[in-house]
């Protein structure tokens, strides 16, 4: 250790005070610095396979979740692959933090006000029987204790939104369960997150004594707290360095720090980031312009993704490693009990969606009222329930003496493997059997929400006589013929776009001709550019404005 040290330290001091290092390389220097170049070219790999990978998926239609958990179970298979190791509480905080603050800025309070029932039957109700039946399954089944069994319940029990709505932003299903099947994702992440950490602790304890106790009756209502103070304290602070890319870095700053505050506190740091995200959300903070929304939004979405994508492959080369060192009769046992964990969880995702579906029904009925919801958007929400990046992240998390920790690992591995492969590659052909298809409404629908915003337009310059308000008319005249049906108004946008995207085409031949004349310096040949991307993505479709990885 003392010569690895001396190693670390001769490294630094030739790299960074071009000092010649009088030490000599021995093995243990060796070693540091072959396990310091492993785990850097085996990173770059795997993203570089990840991202042929999301290419292959994007031309098969396949939903990109699906794809990276068969990328997953490849990489377990690889002989010669690195093992990539975290510590628990760095994974939960990696993968975690960032993804949740994400989901909660963009799920408004209203539709949680709106869907409040369904959303806290598969939200809340989900999660809890979902955990309490795959733990009844660990207890009796693989011999473990009852709180180290609800933590596996909790691991696998929220589905992840990633997949299904991978699918569902090409598919158009019904609006009513589309809100539900996104908005539920928050809530039943922060449900099993809540049990998780809960029945962690009474493990770690060894039983639920007056200390455990307090701490997690404490835990919930002081992270609520907390991540309110933290809004409402770091609100100057975000306004201040709004617009810079030091504001996009300090989002992320700030969101882990929330979330690692709130553990050295022992408050929950899942509720601590939901309401910390929320409330900038809600009181506007976060992002103040247009120009930082559209910068924040793209860097958190790619930084999301690249979270998802790493999360996956680090997971197949646990489970490789888990799988290399059972014996084989243990391995079979292993296979046999997340087989069984694998089919509780989907009969109980069903025994519940349908169940409320029917009865939410019922109750309308007696009442005089159409259902809300027919029985096809039950069984389309039953099979929406794939797991992904928070069950692997707490699995992750789990401590090295966690009991038969290399069977819970595995078992979730193979849950979210199952659920996203059989589940996610089925979506697409059940939503076409159910005929829940909208797409053919889905365009006209959207078209009559952009004429109605363009008619909000065209109301606000009533009265100007300027010749800039007649220009601006016209446009916004265009705007709204985007919701007329007949042929007339379609060529027009189109003519509109064709007509448009020509003469930016030509603006972008006169700015390369003032550069390659040295008319311009490169900042302002960035400017300039920069304006006329925009003014072309204001006349795209929304089919070429889309990312479609992501």
């Amino acid at each position: 250790m003392a010569q690895l040290a001396a190693a670390r330290a001769c490294i630094w001091a030739c790299g960074y005070r071009n000092v010649r290092c009088q030490l000599p390389l021995t093995k243990a220097h060796a070693r540091f610095t072959v396990a310091a170049m492993s785990f850097f070219e085996s990173l770059l790999l795997l993203l570089l396979v990840a991202v042929g990978l999301l290419q292959v998926s994007r031309r098969l239609s396949v939903p990109y979740p699906s794809m990276l958990a068969m990328a997953g179970a490849a990489v377990a298979l690889v002989p010669g692959m690195p093992y990539i190791s975290l510590e628990p509480e760095t994974a939960l905080a990696l993968f975690i933090a960032p993804a949740l603050l994400d989901a909660a800025f963009d799920f408004p309070i209203g539709t949680a006000r709106r869907f409040w029932l369904p959303l806290f039957v598969f939200a809340i109700g989900g999660v809890v029987a979902t955990a309490a039946a795959v733990a009844f399954a660990g207890w009796a089944f693989a011999g473990l204790p009852i709180a180290a069994a609800l933590v596996l319940g909790a691991i696998v029990a929220p589905p992840d939104a990633a997949a299904a709505t991978a699918v569902l932003s090409s598919m158009a299903i019904p609006r009513t369960t589309d809100t539900v099947l996104r908005g539920e994702s928050l809530f039943n992440d922060a449900a099993a997150l809540l049990i998780f950490d809960a029945a962690l602790a009474v493990q770690s304890a060894g039983d639920l004594d007056t200390p455990v106790a307090l701490h997690l009756s404490l835990a919930v209502p002081g992270g609520i707290l907390f991540g309110v103070l933290a809004a409402r304290l770091t609100a100057p602070l975000t306004r201040l360095v709004s617009g810079t890319l030091g504001g996009n870095l300090l989002q992320f700053v700030q969101t882990f720090l929330v979330w690692i505050i709130a553990e050295r506190l022992g408050l929950s740091a899942v509720l601590a980031i939901v309401t910390y995200a929320m409330t900038l959300a809600r009181g506007g903070e976060g992002l103040s312009s247009a120009r930082m929304r559209v910068q924040s939004y793209a860097v958190w979405s790619a930084v999301v993704f690249v979270l998802n994508v790493t999360a996956f492959l680090l997971m197949g080369m646990q489970a490789r490693d888990i799988v290399g060192g059972m014996p084989a009769g243990h391995l079979g046992e292993a296979a046999l009990f997340a087989l069984l964990v694998v089919v509780v969880v989907i009969l109980v995702r069903f025994v519940i969606c349908i169940g409320f579906n029917r009865l939410h029904a019922s109750y309308e009925r007696r009442h005089g009222r159409p259902e809300p919801v027919s029985v096809k958007q039950g069984l389309l929400a039953s099979w929406c329930g794939m797991r992904g990046l928070v069950t692997l992240a707490t699995a992750f998390a789990l401590p090295m003496n966690f009991p038969q920790r290399d069977v819970v690992v595995l078992t979730a591995f193979a849950v979210v493997l199952a659920t996203l492969v059989v589940q996610g590659l089925t979506l697409t052909p059940i939503i076409r059997w159910l005929d829940l298809d909208r797409r053919a409404e889905g365009p006209r629908e959207l078209a009559a929400f952009r004429g109605q915003i363009a008619l909000a337009g065209l109301s606000k310059l009533d009265g100007a006589a300027e010749a800039e308000a007649e220009l601006l008319r016209g446009k916004f005249q265009l705007e709204r013929q985007v919701m007329t049906t007949d042929d007339g108004g379609a060529m027009s946008l189109e003519t509109y776009r064709r007509l448009a995207l020509s003469a930016i085409t030509a603006q972008r031949e006169a700015l390369e001709a003032l550069r390659s004349t040295y008319q311009i310096n490169v900042d302002e040949y960035n400017l300039l550019l920069e304006e006329i991307d925009w003014r072309e993505l204001s006349v795209l479709p929304e089919d070429a404005r889309r990312i479609e990885e992501i």
